[in-house]
Protein backbone atom coordinates (compact mmCIF):
# COMPACT_ATOMS: atom_id res chain seq x y z
CA UNK A 1 0.00 0.00 0.00
CA UNK A 2 2.83 2.47 0.64
CA UNK A 3 4.24 2.14 -2.86
CA UNK A 4 0.55 4.11 -3.95
CA UNK A 5 1.42 6.90 -1.30
CA UNK A 6 5.01 7.75 -3.40
CA UNK A 7 6.61 10.26 -4.11
CA UNK A 8 3.85 11.85 -2.63
CA UNK A 9 4.70 14.80 -0.48
CA UNK A 10 2.15 15.44 2.43
CA UNK A 11 -0.30 13.09 3.49
CA UNK A 12 -3.52 14.08 6.27
CA UNK A 13 -4.14 11.54 7.94
CA UNK A 14 -7.27 12.65 10.54
CA UNK A 15 -6.64 11.34 13.95
CA UNK A 16 -8.13 12.07 17.42
CA UNK A 17 -5.99 9.90 20.31
CA UNK A 18 -2.83 11.89 21.48
CA UNK A 19 0.21 9.61 21.62
CA UNK A 20 2.22 9.29 24.13
CA UNK A 21 5.26 7.94 23.12
CA UNK A 22 7.14 6.23 20.07
CA UNK A 23 5.56 2.73 20.19
CA UNK A 24 2.50 4.59 19.84
CA UNK A 25 3.49 6.27 16.84
CA UNK A 26 5.04 2.83 14.96
CA UNK A 27 1.83 0.99 15.64
CA UNK A 28 -0.50 4.34 14.29
CA UNK A 29 1.94 4.77 11.49
CA UNK A 30 1.89 1.11 10.48
CA UNK A 31 -1.94 0.92 10.45
CA UNK A 32 -1.99 4.08 8.15
CA UNK A 33 0.89 3.06 5.84
CA UNK A 34 0.07 -0.89 5.09
CA UNK A 35 3.39 -1.17 5.44
CA UNK A 36 6.22 -2.19 8.23
CA UNK A 37 8.08 0.71 10.15
CA UNK A 38 11.79 -0.12 11.13
CA UNK A 39 12.63 2.90 13.14
CA UNK A 40 10.97 5.47 15.29
CA UNK A 41 12.72 8.48 16.84
CA UNK A 42 12.58 12.83 17.19
CA UNK A 43 13.53 14.93 14.71
CA UNK A 44 14.66 17.36 16.70
CA UNK A 45 12.90 19.85 14.55
CA UNK A 46 9.32 21.17 15.30
CA UNK A 47 8.28 18.56 17.34
CA UNK A 48 8.19 16.09 14.62
CA UNK A 49 9.20 12.33 14.55
CA UNK A 50 11.51 10.66 12.19
CA UNK A 51 9.99 7.52 10.51
CA UNK A 52 11.51 5.38 8.59
CA UNK A 53 9.28 2.62 6.51
CA UNK A 54 9.95 0.60 3.38
CA UNK A 55 13.02 2.73 2.37
CA UNK A 56 11.49 6.30 2.96
CA UNK A 57 11.61 8.87 5.22
CA UNK A 58 8.00 9.93 6.53
CA UNK A 59 7.65 13.02 9.51
CA UNK A 60 4.70 12.96 11.90
CA UNK A 61 3.43 14.92 14.74
CA UNK A 62 2.50 12.97 17.92
CA UNK A 63 -0.99 13.15 16.82
CA UNK A 64 -0.13 11.68 13.48
CA UNK A 65 -2.48 14.78 12.01
CA UNK A 66 -0.06 15.56 9.09
CA UNK A 67 1.90 13.08 7.61
CA UNK A 68 5.36 14.32 5.32
CA UNK A 69 6.73 12.48 2.47
CA UNK A 70 7.81 14.11 -0.23
CA UNK A 71 5.81 17.27 -1.63
CA UNK A 72 2.42 16.83 -2.01
CA UNK A 73 -0.45 17.44 -0.06
CA UNK A 74 -3.05 14.29 -0.15
CA UNK A 75 -6.24 14.52 1.99
CA UNK A 76 -6.12 11.51 4.59
CA UNK A 77 -9.97 11.22 4.38
CA UNK A 78 -10.81 11.25 0.98
CA UNK A 79 -7.15 9.99 0.22
CA UNK A 80 -7.44 13.27 -2.70
CA UNK A 81 -4.26 14.59 -4.12
CA UNK A 82 -4.87 18.10 -2.82
CA UNK A 83 -1.41 20.07 -4.31
CA UNK A 84 -2.33 18.26 -7.37
CA UNK A 85 -5.95 20.05 -7.33
CA UNK A 86 -4.00 23.39 -6.65
CA UNK A 87 -1.35 22.79 -9.50
CA UNK A 88 -4.18 22.35 -11.91
CA UNK A 89 -6.03 25.26 -10.99
CA UNK A 90 -2.68 27.61 -10.80
CA UNK A 91 -0.97 26.55 -14.16
CA UNK A 92 -4.49 26.49 -15.89
CA UNK A 93 -4.89 28.62 -18.76
CA UNK A 94 -7.62 30.62 -20.75
CA UNK A 95 -7.75 29.04 -24.27
CA UNK A 96 -9.13 31.31 -26.28
CA UNK A 97 -5.87 33.89 -24.93
CA UNK A 98 -3.67 31.08 -26.53
CA UNK A 99 -2.16 33.04 -29.34
CA UNK A 100 -3.67 30.42 -31.88
CA UNK A 101 -2.45 32.28 -35.20
CA UNK A 102 1.38 31.01 -34.02
CA UNK A 103 -0.06 27.01 -33.95
CA UNK A 104 -0.19 24.78 -37.09
CA UNK A 105 -4.12 24.12 -37.30
CA UNK A 106 -4.93 19.99 -37.73
CA UNK A 107 -8.67 19.86 -38.08
CA UNK A 108 -10.21 16.57 -37.77
CA UNK A 109 -14.09 15.43 -38.38
CA UNK A 110 -16.10 18.37 -37.27
CA UNK A 111 -13.04 19.23 -34.99
CA UNK A 112 -15.44 20.82 -32.05
CA UNK A 113 -13.02 19.39 -29.41
CA UNK A 114 -9.97 21.34 -28.94
CA UNK A 115 -6.70 20.81 -28.00
CA UNK A 116 -3.46 22.91 -27.44
CA UNK A 117 0.18 21.32 -27.24
CA UNK A 118 3.35 22.29 -27.00
CA UNK A 119 6.47 20.23 -28.66
CA UNK A 120 9.83 19.82 -29.97
CA UNK A 121 10.22 18.51 -33.22
CA UNK A 122 13.54 16.40 -31.42
CA UNK A 123 10.89 15.40 -28.69
CA UNK A 124 10.79 11.17 -28.51
CA UNK A 125 7.90 11.76 -26.13
CA UNK A 126 5.84 13.95 -28.44
CA UNK A 127 6.85 12.06 -31.16
CA UNK A 128 4.80 9.22 -30.10
CA UNK A 129 2.20 11.62 -28.87
CA UNK A 130 1.68 12.64 -33.00
CA UNK A 131 1.27 8.82 -33.36
CA UNK A 132 -1.59 8.76 -30.97
CA UNK A 133 -3.37 12.09 -31.76
CA UNK A 134 -3.33 11.16 -35.64
CA UNK A 135 -6.25 8.59 -34.21
CA UNK A 136 -8.64 11.00 -32.91
CA UNK A 137 -11.60 12.79 -34.72
CA UNK A 138 -13.71 15.15 -34.00
CA UNK A 139 -11.23 17.76 -32.65
CA UNK A 140 -8.81 20.71 -33.78
CA UNK A 141 -5.36 20.22 -32.00
CA UNK A 142 -3.43 23.08 -32.08
CA UNK A 143 0.46 22.58 -32.16
CA UNK A 144 3.00 25.32 -31.01
CA UNK A 145 6.41 24.69 -31.96
CA UNK A 146 8.39 24.87 -29.18
CA UNK A 147 12.23 24.18 -29.76
CA UNK A 148 13.94 23.83 -26.35
CA UNK A 149 15.89 20.63 -26.94
CA UNK A 150 18.85 22.08 -29.52
CA UNK A 151 19.65 24.07 -32.49
CA UNK A 152 18.61 21.84 -34.85
CA UNK A 153 15.14 21.76 -33.15
CA UNK A 154 15.12 25.33 -33.63
CA UNK A 155 15.98 24.57 -37.48
CA UNK A 156 13.95 22.12 -38.08
CA UNK A 157 10.85 23.90 -36.29
CA UNK A 158 11.65 26.96 -38.93
CA UNK A 159 11.67 24.42 -41.75
CA UNK A 160 8.35 22.85 -40.85
CA UNK A 161 7.11 26.47 -39.99
CA UNK A 162 8.27 27.55 -43.55
CA UNK A 163 6.48 24.85 -45.88
CA UNK A 164 3.56 25.04 -47.60
CA UNK A 165 1.73 22.49 -45.80
CA UNK A 166 2.71 23.02 -42.09
CA UNK A 167 0.67 19.96 -40.53
CA UNK A 168 1.88 17.82 -43.37
CA UNK A 169 5.42 18.51 -42.91
CA UNK A 170 4.76 18.21 -39.30
CA UNK A 171 3.55 15.08 -39.53
CA UNK A 172 5.63 13.66 -42.05
CA UNK A 173 8.81 14.52 -40.00
CA UNK A 174 6.68 13.77 -36.62
CA UNK A 175 5.16 10.36 -37.65
CA UNK A 176 6.95 9.25 -40.60
CA UNK A 177 10.95 10.01 -40.13
CA UNK A 178 10.49 12.17 -43.02
CA UNK A 179 12.80 15.09 -42.30
CA UNK A 180 11.59 18.44 -43.09
CA UNK A 181 14.68 19.89 -46.11
CA UNK A 182 12.61 22.89 -46.76
CA UNK A 183 14.10 26.48 -46.57
CA UNK A 184 14.15 28.04 -42.79
CA UNK A 185 14.89 31.42 -43.82
CA UNK A 186 10.59 32.68 -44.48
CA UNK A 187 9.19 34.64 -41.52
CA UNK A 188 9.55 32.26 -38.66
CA UNK A 189 8.97 35.24 -35.79
CA UNK A 190 6.58 33.06 -34.45
CA UNK A 191 9.14 30.14 -33.43
CA UNK A 192 10.76 32.87 -31.07
CA UNK A 193 7.48 34.10 -29.79
CA UNK A 194 6.49 30.69 -28.80
CA UNK A 195 9.71 30.38 -27.36
CA UNK A 196 9.12 33.59 -25.06
CA UNK A 197 5.37 32.91 -24.77
CA UNK A 198 6.21 28.89 -23.56
CA UNK A 199 8.85 30.46 -21.02
CA UNK A 200 6.42 33.13 -19.51
CA UNK A 201 4.25 29.54 -19.05
CA UNK A 202 6.67 28.03 -17.01
CA UNK A 203 6.73 25.55 -19.96
CA UNK A 204 10.15 23.25 -19.05
CA UNK A 205 9.53 20.27 -21.25
CA UNK A 206 7.80 18.86 -24.08
CA UNK A 207 4.98 17.79 -24.89
CA UNK A 208 2.77 19.89 -22.66
CA UNK A 209 -1.22 19.72 -23.58
CA UNK A 210 -3.64 22.73 -22.62
CA UNK A 211 -7.15 21.39 -23.04
CA UNK A 212 -10.29 23.59 -23.95
CA UNK A 213 -11.07 24.39 -20.26
CA UNK A 214 -7.59 25.56 -19.46
CA UNK A 215 -6.28 22.93 -17.99
CA UNK A 216 -2.44 21.78 -17.96
CA UNK A 217 -0.85 18.23 -18.71
CA UNK A 218 2.58 18.09 -18.59
CA UNK A 219 4.17 14.63 -20.17
CA UNK A 220 3.41 12.37 -22.48
CA UNK A 221 -0.55 10.54 -21.49
CA UNK A 222 -1.99 7.73 -22.69
CA UNK A 223 -4.71 7.97 -25.74
CA UNK A 224 -7.67 7.19 -23.76
CA UNK A 225 -7.25 9.39 -21.02
CA UNK A 226 -6.63 12.08 -24.19
CA UNK A 227 -9.99 10.90 -25.32
CA UNK A 228 -11.58 11.41 -21.67
CA UNK A 229 -10.33 14.89 -21.42
CA UNK A 230 -11.25 16.16 -24.17
CA UNK A 231 -14.59 15.21 -23.66
CA UNK A 232 -14.88 16.22 -20.53
CA UNK A 233 -12.82 19.82 -21.18
CA UNK A 234 -15.66 20.68 -24.23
Amino acid sequence: MLKRFLPLALLLAFGSAVVADEADIRKGMEAKLGAKVESVSKSGYLGLYEVYAEGSIFYTDEKMTAIVVGGQLIDGKSMKNVTDDRMKKLTAIKFNELPLERAIKHVRGDGKRLLATFEDPNCGYCKRLAKDLLKLDNVTIYTFLYPILSEDSVRKSKQIWCSADRAKSWNDWMVDGKAPSGRDDCDTAAVGKNQEFGRKLNITGTPTMFFADGERVPGAMALDRIEQKLNLAK
